[in-house]
């Protein structure tokens, strides 16, 4: 388990939101922080400590007018540390290999894949064969399915969403969409959204299911606000489940040390 850091960009700012609350209507979002300093900063920071790996999400939708300044910031931070940045958001065949050509170490793809409630194979097979499967993270950010009336039972299973986790698919978390999905990619993001951004905890039946679906490289984010949280992720994912941390770290308004988790 090792730790991996985050920088998240919204309107082109570098951001913490709560992730439930992100709406392509007027590139609205409800924010937990927002930083004086740039994706450039972050990313000489993540540098200068030597954690690779981490993700660099746009959260603005490409038809959005923000989503230039989006792309101009993610690129400075990729020209400031070349390899050592994932990059996602709104990525697809087309645009994937500027990302890679300006340094991101892998592509980040949910919503160009999970369409239309299902998952588009034709669409993964050719970008993973575009840009290679070693250079390619899938994110499956997912969520439970609301009752839909009061005293409804609630569904168990934990939903792919996509569109900036405004939609839902018909996709589960389990053995076999893992099975099916890990032979075009290099490794998995999971984004528990109904925690993200909430400092509330984290999802522990998501964390302990799992990590026992896959052998590909796992990253899980949402709701992390403790030391116990992180001991928990380390216990219950057996160990190889990576983290990150966005608005409880102290770079982002929060009491979480930078500085003791690039020690752990």
């Amino acid at each position: 388990m090792k730790f991996r850091p985050c920088i998240d960009i919204h309107n082109g700012q570098v951001k913490q939101i709560v992730g439930s609350s992100l709406r392509d209507e007027g590139d609205q979002a409800k924010e937990n922080f927002i930083s004086q300093k740039d994706a450039v900063w972050y990313a000489a920071l993540y540098k200068e400590r030597c954690l690779t790996g981490g993700h660099m999400i746009l959260l603005n939708p490409p038809d959005s007018p923000h989503y230039e300044a989006d792309v101009a910031q993610a690129r400075q931070a990729l020209l400031a540390y070349p390899g050592g940045l994932q990059a996602g958001g709104g990525m697809n065949e087309d645009n994937a290999g500027q990302f890679l050509d300006w340094g991101a170490s892998h592509i980040i793809v949910t919503s160009y894949c999970f369409k239309d409630g299902k998952i588009h194979m034709d669409r993964l097979r050719r970008l993973s064969q575009k840009i290679g499967a070693r250079r390619l993270v899938l994110d499956l950010s997912c969520r439970k399915r609301p009752a839909k009336a009061p005293g409804e039972h609630r569904d168990d299973n934990y939903y792919i969403v996509t569109d900036r986790w405004q939609k839902f698919t018909n996709v589960t978390i389990c053995e076999k969409t893992f099975a099916m999905l890990e032979p075009w990619c290099d490794e998995f993001l999971i984004h528990a959204v109904d925690v993200e951004g909430k400092n509330t905890g984290i999802e522990t039946e998501l964390i302990a299911s799992i990590s026992s679906m896959t052998s590909r490289p796992l990253t899980y984010a949402g709701g992390i606000h403790t030391m116990e949280d992180i001991c928990a992720i380390d216990q219950l994912g057996k160990g190889r489940i990576d983290f990150t941390v966005g608005s409880a770290l102290d770079l982002f308004g929060g009491s979480l040390s930078f500085d003791m988790l690039c020690s752990l």
